[in-house]
């Protein structure tokens, strides 16, 4: 046999061994098929159809929403987020072709959600006039929110002395992404937009880990540090200056009530001031902590705190444990009034 015979033989064999051992290719192992597999789903479409969305106009587009989330922040922080360079007699040109593009795109998003919302109960036609208002309004406060979020730039840049640069913060941290992501939600939820200012604050969560809904209130400068567990509930009042840590609730006592508590104040007020370390959780709707208190790490608090006062847990004990032919070491950890536990 020459050469030429015996590879086209070692090949041929390589491709029967290789058939051999793989599964059928219109079957699972075990016997189940895929026909069987599609039966049993389009039955339990029939069964739960609650949970299906099909021969439906009222289906929102979230991936359109996302991708609005970004030419929104390429107009919140012109320069930043392109993948060319961006002179200033050009910004114009890119400011109001992003604009029309946010203003046809959210339009119809919008109207969708209003028609969705009242299951087709007005019409289309309807719908859109009124949601071409609501755009209108929502893209006149986009200045406004340029500058709470420069606020919260600078607050970034003052509050973490590992900032190099406010680029750097704007850049990459996800706190401000997050802070971002919500205030453009909030200004959409203040319009009565349903859906959407949700979907856009669970994706800024998706990637974030930070969790805030649109409809909390937060004021000014305000200054997320690493981020990530951290959960603001909707009915959040935060004032201005307020420091926030990683893995921080500000939550609700109890939700055992389910939608009978829809629209009742659940979650704390937090006044101006107020550094909140990280793991803490303030919880109930009653719950104020006063302007200047510093909520210490690991803290439960579900009473109101007076201003200008610092809330501690108990000073932890620290177990040495050498080996375990001795006696166990006891060491109470050194404290001057309570520990901040900051990274």
């Amino acid at each position: 046999m020459d050469k030429k015979s015996y590879n086209r033989s070692e090949s041929e064999e390589m491709i029967s061994l290789m058939a051999s051992t793989m599964p059928p290719r219109r079957g699972i192992p075990g016997g189940i098929h895929i026909k069987e597999v599609v039966n049993t789903l389009i039955k339990s479409y029939d069964e739960i159809e609650e949970t299906i969305k099909v021969d439906s106009v009222y289906q929102l587009n979230r991936s359109l929403l996302i991708e609005m989330i970004e030419k929104l922040r390429r107009l919140i922080f012109p320069g930043y987020f392109v993948k060319k360079y961006i002179t200033k007699s050009f910004i114009e040109y890119q400011t109001g072709e992003l604009v029309e593009e946010i203003f046809f795109d959210l339009t119809k998003q919008i109207a969708i959600a209003m028609c969705h919302r009242k299951n087709g109960a007005i019409c289309h036609d309807e719908a859109l006039k009124e949601a071409e208002k609501l755009v209108y309004v929502f893209l006149s406060k986009l200045p406004l929110i340029r500058r709470y979020l420069a606020m919260d730039v600078d607050a970034a840049f003052d509050g973490d002395p590992a900032a190099y640069s406010k680029d750097e913060i704007i850049s990459s941290y996800p706190g401000i992404y997050a802070i971002m992501v919500y205030r453009l939600a909030h200004e959409l939820y203040l319009l009565d937009i349903p859906l959407i200012p949700r979907i856009m604050t669970e994706y800024a969560h998706n990637i974030t880990g930070i969790d805030i809904h649109p409809g909390a209130t937060i004021g000014k400068h305000f200054f997320i540090d690493h981020g990530t567990g951290i959960v603001i509930g909707e009915t959040t009042v935060i004032g201005n200056h307020v420091k926030v840590y990683q893995g921080v609730t500000l939550g609700g006592l109890s939700t055992r009530g389910g939608q009978t508590l829809r629209g009742i104040k659940r979650h704390p007020t937090i006044e101006d001031d107020v550094t909140i370390y990280s793991g803490a959780s303030i919880l109930g709707g009653t719950t104020v902590i006063g302007r200047g208190v510093v909520i210490g790490s690991n803290a439960f608090v579900t009473k109101s705190v007076p201003a200008q006062t610092r809330v501690s847990v108990k000073n932890p004990e620290l177990q040495i444990h050498e080996n375990a032919s001795k006696n166990v070491e006891h060491q109470e950890l050194d404290q001057n009034e309570f520990w901040d536990w900051v990274i």
